[in-house]
């Protein structure tokens, strides 16, 4: 396994942090001022607690300039990594059977 398989990925709140709002000296307060959003919810995004949604991709690249894609492919990347590395999902994803499909 490669090292990327192996770290989890950097989620949407890390990037936000790292990447938007301390090189911009942009705080969560602020941040919820812009989005509409409470500061709790701002300060659950950064630190993991809630996820990225469409909505919240779409408000994110109106506030950030960027486009709503970059948030959710950030969040898919993490969903997808939880799924394969959660011993109860890997459980039930392994359990799965493919159909034998007729050939067209």
């Amino acid at each position: 396994m490669n090292q990327t398989q192996v770290l989890r990925p950097a989620t949407p709140g890390d990037v936000l942090l790292s990447q938007f709002l301390e090189p911009n000296r942009i705080s969560q307060t602020a941040l919820a001022t812009y989005t509409g959003w409470t500061r709790k919810h701002v300060n659950q995004l950064c630190h993991g607690k809630v996820a990225i949604t469409i909505d919240s991709a779409l408000i994110l690249a109106k506030v950030f300039g960027n486009n709503p894609d970059f948030w959710l492919d950030l969040q898919k990347k993490v969903d997808l990594w939880d799924a394969l590395h959660s011993e109860d999902r890997r459980s039930r994803i392994d359990k799965a059977r493919p159909f034998q499909l007729l050939a067209a």
